[in-house]
């Protein structure tokens, strides 16, 4: 009796927090466009676009995004880096449609991503953040998460591009390991692999990589980023990079300060430039001990 009146109060609870969810207002002005994209090229605009997080009460806080505009073609390679609270996770965060723009317009194939189906376009946009979520459940079914007419050897494959396959086998029911709440049953560098291997099985058209390897060891990060080698050719990637050297050898690169691009050019037009990207390099090469005062201390308000 007592297991079943502990289960019934798990279930309220949580049923209680389900209902909060659903009952929340929505975060973008216009919850889903009639139209459906097909055939997916990549090709990303910002055009002039403002932003400012609101509060409970839906006032504007100070602006977060001042005027982004920029253009990445299919295929492109794109580096995003600067400070921290430059504005760069909020600018993918409103390519997915986790927030609307303030003002301007964000395309993609030609189409306002605000008259797009929402499904649609996350089916298309896929997303790796430097904290992936895993959920209860098997390493399988956290794969597949999302993908529900999977094919097992696609699943196979998905992990071994995403270097998982040989730890997963090494678990004591391979694909069907429990990985606990949140996967804490395995570690960063497994469960950052996992939801690569997440996103390499949906194959999307256009893809963001938030810091995907921030929170790892060295030698995870070699494994990890040959990971993403393989996950960035034949699509528009958008990478969000704290090492500089995951996009040294980017198409372009974005430089962001204050919420708004201060640089854009690639590796060596920036070198050359001898701005903010440059001085970022020279400390992470140790050239430099440390930015300039006036980088910092933004860094340090953003907090």
């Amino acid at each position: 009796m007592g297991q079943i009146i502990n289960g019934y109060q798990y279930a309220e609870a949580a049923g209680e927090r389900i209902v909060g969810l659903l009952d929340g207002e929505t975060r973008v002005s216009k919850k889903s466009g009639d139209t459906e994209l097909d055939g997916v090229e990549g090709h990303v605009e910002f055009d002039d676009v403002h932003f400012a997080y609101r509060d409970e009460e839906g006032e504007a806080e100070e602006t977060v995004l001042k005027g982004i505009d920029f253009e990445a073609n299919p295929g492109d390679y794109v580096g995003l880096v600067g400070p921290t609270g430059a504005g760069k996770s909020t600018t993918m965060k409103l390519l997915l449609r986790f927030y609307d723009p303030d003002s301007g317009t964000i395309r993609l194939d030609g189409h306002d991503i605000a008259d797009v189906d929402l499904r649609s376009l996350r089916e298309h946009v896929g997303y790796v953040s430097q904290e992936p979520y895993l959920f209860y459940g098997t390493v399988a079914e956290n794969i597949a998460y999302g993908v529900p007419d999977y094919d097992e050897a696609a699943m196979h494959d998905a992990a071994e591009t995403a270097g998982a396959h040989e730890f997963v086998a090494d678990l004591e029911d391979g694909y069907d390991t429990m990985v606990g709440e949140r996967g804490v049953k395995l570690s960063g560098g497994q469960r950052q692999r996992i939801a690569l291997a997440r996103t390499i099985l949906r194959d999307p058209d256009v893809l963001v990589l938030d810091e995907a390897t921030s929170h790892v060891d060295n030698e995870t990060e070699a494994v990890i980023q040959n990971s993403l080698d393989a996950l960035t050719e034949d699509r528009t990637v958008f990478a969000i990079a704290h090492r500089l050297s995951t996009v040294r050898d980017a198409d372009q690169i974005l430089v962001m300060d204050d919420g708004e691009i201060v640089e854009r050019g690639d590796h060596e037009q920036l070198i050359d430039g001898d701005g903010l990207y440059a001085n970022l390099w020279r400390v992470q090469v140790g050239e430099m001990d440390a930015l300039p005062d006036e980088f910092v201390q933004r860094s340090l308000e953003a907090q």
